[in-house]
């Protein structure tokens, strides 16, 4: 049953200019460190920053939330498989969201030109969740 859905669009030279602007600081906000570290590790990082933004921003609109008191950006993180397909971990309050929803997973799709970065998510689940 699908339970929410979500979708970003980010203008990547805002990513860009966040991180000319705040470096690191903007990186541990919003990214774990594993993501950080695999952004940082690629020719043009504020591509795959700007599409793990968008993603996280997707997934705050699946569950209905926003990024805020609910959900915060360090409460999810984007994977990437052996295969590429972009996967989802939810920590804390994040896991506890999808567990007071009646979620079971939250699919991600991913995609980004040097100019923009978009994500679409779903949550998955059996439903039942409480508030």
């Amino acid at each position: 049953m699908i339970l929410g859905v979500g979708i970003d669009l980010v203008e990547v030279g805002r990513i860009e200019r966040s991180l000319a602007r705040f470096g690191d600081r903007f990186l541990r906000r919003i990214l774990a460190p594993a993501e950080a570290a695999y952004c940082r590790s690629l020719p043009w990082p504020a591509t795959h920053v700007a599409v793990r933004f968008a993603a996280k921003e997707a997934i705050s609109k699946a569950f209905g939330t926003g990024i805020g008191r609910s959900l915060g950006w360090q409460d999810m993180e984007i994977r990437r498989e052996p295969s590429g397909q972009p996967t989802v971990v939810l920590h804390g309050p994040g896991r506890k969201l999808l567990d007071q929803r009646g979620g079971r997973v939250v699919h991600v799709s991913l995609s980004h030109t040097a100019h923009h970065a978009t994500a679409i998510a779903v949550l998955e689940g059996e439903g039942g969740g409480g508030d």
